[in-house]
């Protein structure tokens, strides 16, 4: 048995935690069918053994036939088998079905990120959902682990009562009306149980949130002296999720102790009218037999139910933390595109700025308020909310896909992340590249002795967030992921400042020659990157105000200078007659 392949699921119905659980359930009916028909055999087999020993007893040892004793001994061993058979297969049925909810929903909460990009952690904390795809989702997926012996408990639960009732009509009334009673008296716990619950995930993801982000800023802290401040608010909060915890035992502890007390009340009391039946002459011995053998097993389809109802309680609850996420829509969510770009260079263009990247050329943008360069690399890269004027080839990039406009304009952030993995899957995700293109782009970022200092090379296993690179290195290995791309156009933003001016000055020598015939931008204030750039753009109060070359805007223009050369703006000031 394979898992279903989880590539496409589909569109989920987000309209209610119930609604969530049947469209994961119509994912899997061949898996979920399959467990519930093993686990009714596997369930009607041990219901019917209480029987097979019923008649043994009545029919070979009290009638003294050695003939029949052996039939039902026999009738007894295949039933015993079938049972440990279709359990064996009952219960890999079900750890697939958990499998396959939990890390369908997994998928889901993963894709759902991508997709809403910033749109995601500006509306929900990065622990919520963090929380959501590594605990909500194994809790969702714990119903799928019981609902197959919860449907053939069901089956060998009214099998037994008609059973019953066909050997004793007061057992058999004891049977349909006593078990239902017992339990519809637990709604009396599920209902604050439910609540306790939710309030303790609620503590638990803020406790995810605090720890991701002390985690994050580690060496901030540290750097400041933090460490103690965030300790303290950590235990305090851990002690939050400690006393939800208690609260929640409560109910919960109820909950487990009512799956013992209940069925032993029932075995009580269905054993004590067998008894005075045989006593009466009503039952025979054999079947009184059976009747202690159905009350010992109807403790497992009385404890299954209870079990069940506290497990969908629990994936009710996790779907609606699962769908909390998955309703926050991203910035281009329900956007249909109505034009493709046109094939070849073009030139891209910003009518907010006025701003003309031509195909070809490196530009720097210089800005003296770094939010206003943060905000042009943004709208041409398609990022953010809104829709962006930006022309490629004249086809505004809001009309076309998002996907087909960031494939032929790709931005790599001033904090470009790196993610865990091998090396070589950081630099060139899609494996798209030749060695000989890869050794081109690390001598082209000066990245060579980041590699040659690893032991296992571009095999080499990368940290979370490139913990183990300093932000030089960090910063050098997500420019030759960027140039990997050899995208039509390049939007690079400070992608020297974590650098010395040495390694500077080399990448800036080898970066034209590396994008020759493509489109570069660069958002940098760097004299070494604007010497190398064949145009620079000025950026100040939302506009392009002065446009040439390093040289010449640090002759004719004092507000350049101010940006570029920082106090050195009287420095080479033409001389006035």
């Amino acid at each position: 048995m394979r898992p279903l392949p989880y590539d496409d699921p589909g569109t989920p119905d987000l309209r209610s935690p119930v609604r969530f659980m049947a469209w994961t359930a119509r994912l899997q009916w061949r898996t979920v069918l399959g467990g519930v028909c093993c686990a009714i055999v596997w369930m009607l087999c041990l219901a019917m053994m209480p029987a097979a020993i019923s008649r043994g007893t009545d029919d070979g040892i009290r009638g003294h036939d050695m003939g029949a004793l052996v039939l039902w001994s026999i009738t007894l061993i295949v039933l015993a088998a079938i049972a440990a058979g279709a359990g064996v297969l009952r219960h890999r049925f079900a750890v697939l079905n958990w499998l396959q909810a939990a890390f369908r929903c997994m998928q889901l909460v993963g894709e759902h990120a991508t997709d809403s990009g910033e749109a995601l952690p500006r509306a929900m904390p990065t622990g919520q959902v963090v929380a959501s795809a590594a605990t909500d989702a194994t809790r969702f997926a714990e119903s799928y682990d019981a609902f197959a012996r919860f449907v053939g408990a069901i089956v060998a639960y009214l099998v037994v009562a008609i059973i019953l009732l066909r050997s004793s009509l007061p057992l058999g009334l004891v049977v349909l009306l006593g078990v239902p009673v017992l339990l519809t008296a637990l709604a009396a716990v599920i209902k604050p149980l439910q609540r306790r619950q939710q309030a303790q995930r609620e503590q638990s993801g803020r406790l995810s949130e605090l720890g991701a982000d002390t985690v994050t800023g580690l060496r901030v802290l540290r750097g400041i002296g933090g460490e103690h401040t965030f300790r303290r608010r950590y235990a305090e909060q851990s002690e939050r999720v400690r006393l939800e915890g208690v609260r929640v035992a409560i109910p919960q502890s109820t909950l487990d102790s009512a799956q013992v007390l209940l069925p032993g009340i029932f075995m009580l009391v269905v054993t004590w009218l067998g008894a005075r039946s045989v006593h009466s002459g009503a039952i025979t011995p054999g079947e009184l037999v059976a009747f202690y053998g159905y009350s010992t097993f109807l403790v497992m389809p009385l404890s299954t139910a209870t079990e069940m109802t506290g497990k969908f309680l629990a994936t009710r609850v996790a779907a609606g933390r699962i769908i909390k996420v998955l309703q926050i829509p991203g910035d281009h969510t329900g956007e249909v595109p109505t034009a493709h770009l046109p094939d070849g260079p073009q030139e891209l263009v910003d009518p907010s700025t006025g701003a003309v990247f031509a195909p070809g050329l490196l530009t720097a943008v210089v800005c003296d308020v770094p939010a206003q360069a943060s905000a042009l690399a943004d709208r041409l890269g398609r990022f953010g909310q809104g829709g962006t004027d930006v022309t490629f080839g004249g086809v505004r990039l809001a009309d076309v896909a998002v996907r087909e406009a960031r494939s032929r304009v790709v931005v790599s952030e001033v904090d470009p992340r790196l993610f865990a993995g091998t090396l070589l899957d950081q630099l060139d995700p899609a494996g798209r590249s030749t060695s000989d293109q890869i050794a081109a782009a690390l001598d082209a970022a000066d990245a060579h002795d980041v590699l040659l200092a690893l032991e296992d090379g571009l095999q080499s296993q990368v940290e979370e967030r490139g913990r183990s690179f300093s932000g030089g290195q960090r910063q050098r290995l997500a420019l030759v992921r960027a140039l990997l791309t050899r995208a039509e156009t390049l939007v690079l933003v400070e992608p020297t400042s974590a650098v010395d001016a040495h390694t500077e000055a080399r990448i800036a020598a080898r970066l034209a020659a590396a994008r020759r015939g493509r489109a570069t931008v660069v958002m940098a204030a760097s004299p070494l990157l604007l010497d190398q750039a064949d145009r620079v753009l000025l950026l100040q109060d939302g506009g392009i105000v002065a446009e040439g070359t390093h040289a010449d805007l640090s002759r004719t223009s004092p507000a350049y200078r101010r940006v570029v050369l920082r106090g050195e703006e009287d420095i080479d000031e033409p001389a006035h007659a």
